[in-house]
């Protein structure tokens, strides 16, 4: 306990201090990982927490997107919300139309539940682009931020700490509602809602109170995105937003509590990062969710807490060979995967394509700082040469692996994620 209190401090002293080293590109980087892990935490509530799966969760991060900028145009930043509390309209609206639909959608659980929340989430996409007065047609809504306790928030450093102000509230009363009455009954709602139900409690309240709480911090979420780009569209309501949130959740880790917030601060990354360098790379988040969910079900963070309850048992100097082999493996495979995507896709490329000429040898491609001929040997031998180093390291890594747990032999994979399942919660 010590020491994760240790490293949220680190965390939170190196997130201070982020806009002094970064660029102001990369500042606005970050103030969308913020932004993402914030709207990861929120949905976790409902599905982490409360076994609620929605498909349709990007509504209430736009509709409080949309209450926001319309703040911001009627009230100019003055008055009894100036500019930094503006949020709070995106926490009201978002909490107001979760507790509608949830009212609704609360009324069927597991796969009907979220197909209704999706058939709710699509409803508002299709009509909202008809709703000119509520959110600007096509053309979606603008605004400006305002000047408010002496900060004219015209640069993005200033943008930067609003928003790391309010994440970090936002994350600290997520977390305190699990530990009231009512946080400790969300779990149990996940686990037996008919037991609850059986003792007397009114599950369809609890759930609906559940639904509204989780669409009011994605409303906050929404609104510190609309402070940030000053302007929305009806694309919010997307069905990609709502998908990427459940991608971000699941990859960090749904029974962790800050597990949604490493997802979604590494995929935001990831996409930001990888966009700019391939057109491939929706692919490769795709491939990685896939990944995690047939190897790592707990996610990155239940992977974090498996390893560090391994070196507390053994220490580091018994963990790091196993620790090496598995980098060695997930490079060398990746490398492998990235080759041979890369390489396909710049030959079926349209532009390669039109450059082709008949009865001549096809031009090089160029690929991890060299050329490399699409006719030539090596060129398709290179990535199942490292597929098969990565295989063999792989081999050699789930050996230390084994090693490590010699003396608990009945400790399989099925019950190592019993007992590190055991630990989060």
């Amino acid at each position: 306990m010590k020491l994760t209190k240790i490293l949220l401090a680190v965390l939170l002293l190196a997130l201070l201090v982020l806009p002094a080293i970064l660029p102001a590109a990369m500042v606005n980087a970050a103030i969308q990982m913020l932004i993402a892990a914030l709207f990861a935490c929120a949905f976790n509530l409902l599905c982490g927490q409360g076994g609620m799966l929605s498909f349709g969760h990007a509504a209430y991060f736009g509709v409080g997107s949309f209450a926001t900028l319309h703040a911001m145009n009627a009230l100019n930043g003055e008055g009894l919300l100036p500019t930094p509390l503006l949020p709070l309209i995106g926490a009201l609206g978002g909490f107001i139309c979760g507790l509608c639909a949830g009212w609704f959608a609360t009324k069927r659980a597991g796969v009907y539940f979220s197909m209704i929340t999706l058939a709710l989430a699509e409803l508002l996409h299709s009509l909202a682009p008809h709703l000119s007065m509520l959110f600007g047609g096509e053309a979606g809504i603008s605004s400006m931020r305002s000047p408010a306790w002496g900060l004219d928030f015209g640069d993005a450093t200033q943008v930067y700490y609003l928003t790391l102000g309010w994440v970090v509230l936002s994350i600290a009363l997520l977390y305190a509602f699990t530990l009231t009455p009512m946080g400790r009954l969300t779990f149990a709602l996940r686990e037996n809602g008919h037991r609850l139900q059986f003792l007397g409690y009114n599950v369809h309240r609890l759930r609906v109170l559940v639904f509204a709480l989780s669409a009011m911090f994605a409303g906050i979420a929404g609104g510190l995105q609309a402070l940030n780009l000053e302007s929305a569209n009806y694309v919010l309501f997307d069905m990609r937003f709502s998908a990427e949130v459940v991608l971000n959740t699941y990859i960090g880790g749904v029974n962790v509590f800050l597990g949604p917030v490493l997802g979604a601060a590494l995929m935001t990354f990831f996409g930001n990062a990888a966009s700019d360098l391939t057109q491939s790379w929706l692919l490769y988040q795709g491939l990685l969710f896939v990944l995690v969910m047939m190897f790592m079900p707990s996610g990155l963070a239940g992977l974090v807490l498996c390893w560090s309850a391994q070196i507390r048992r053994r220490g580091w100097l018994a963990v790091i060979p196993a620790a090496l082999s598995a980098l060695i493996t997930a490079g060398l495979l990746s490398l492998a995967v990235v080759f041979a995507i890369e390489t396909l896709q710049r030959v079926f490329s349209q532009d390669y394509q039109a450059l082709l000429i008949a009865d001549q040898p096809w031009p090089a491609i160029s690929l991890f700082g060299r050329e490399w001929l699409p006719g030539a040997l090596l060129t398709w031998a290179m990535p199942l040469l490292l597929g098969l180093a990565g295989l063999l390291v792989l081999k050699l890594a789930r050996r230390q692996w084994l090693r490590l747990l010699d003396d608990e032999p009945a400790a399989g994979p099925v019950a190592l994620r019993s007992r590190v399942e055991g630990e989060q919660s």
